[in-house]
């Protein structure tokens, strides 16, 4: 049976010279003995409680800002797990790691096992250049900052594009069935079937 634990987390998100107070969503998703990380945001420490005795199997960030990825390497270190991020996003992760790399790559189909649990990675690029969400194949799905409750991942900062996004949810995402529970990278959950009708909104909006 599949096990997915939410961790809080408070912290600065930081671009284009500006920071905002943010609450990141990090995901442990697995079985009782073994699990992976969905974003490691801020601070290793509440991560580590939660993942208990556990086995951390990988680290995988969602895209490459730096509230996503900021205590990945200490996790890494911490637990021996593999940290994951879309090649598309080293120029995000050097902003806050230069000189470093991630372990390994995501790649659109790629599949992740940790217990009883396989995530596939769906590349949705928009909010970011390398921005990817993780599909269990059945009702869940971890979206990252690609979609929220009420629309989109924000779009008007650096490396980020509003018809890019837009084309990533409807084709990668309005697709799953209606009752996918979305669990997304700030904020609460939302499902497929709440968002999709909105789409005409978000368009007429342009955010």
């Amino acid at each position: 049976m599949t096990r997915i634990d939410r961790v809080v987390i408070a912290g600065v998100f930081a671009l284009d010279g500006q920071e905002w107070d943010v609450e990141n969503n990090v995901w442990l998703v697995g079985n009782e003995d073994e699990a992976v990380v969905v974003d490691a945001a801020h601070d290793p420490g509440p991560i580590l409680e939660a993942l208990g005795d556990r086995r951390l199997a990988a680290i995988l960030l969602t895209h490459g800002h730096n509230d996503h990825v900021n205590a990945a390497p200490a996790l890494a270190q911490a637990t021996g797990a593999p940290v994951y991020l879309h090649p598309e996003d080293l120029i995000l992760w050097h902003q806050v790691f230069p000189g470093d790399n991630p372990d390994r790559w995501l790649a659109d189909s790629l599949r992740v096992t940790a217990g009883d649990t396989t995530l596939t990675v769906l590349h949705t690029p928009g909010h970011s250049p390398g921005g990817c969400c993780l599909w269990d194949g059945g009702g869940t799905l971890f979206s990252g900052d690609t979609l929220f409750r009420g629309g989109p991942g924000a779009t008007g900062r650096s490396f980020s594009d509003f018809p890019t996004i837009i084309s990533s949810i409807e084709s990668r995402l309005l697709v799953l069935p209606p009752d996918t529970v979305v669990h997304t990278g700030h904020g609460e959950d939302t499902t497929i079937g709440e968002e999709a009708p909105q789409l005409d909104e978000w368009l007429a909006r342009g955010h």
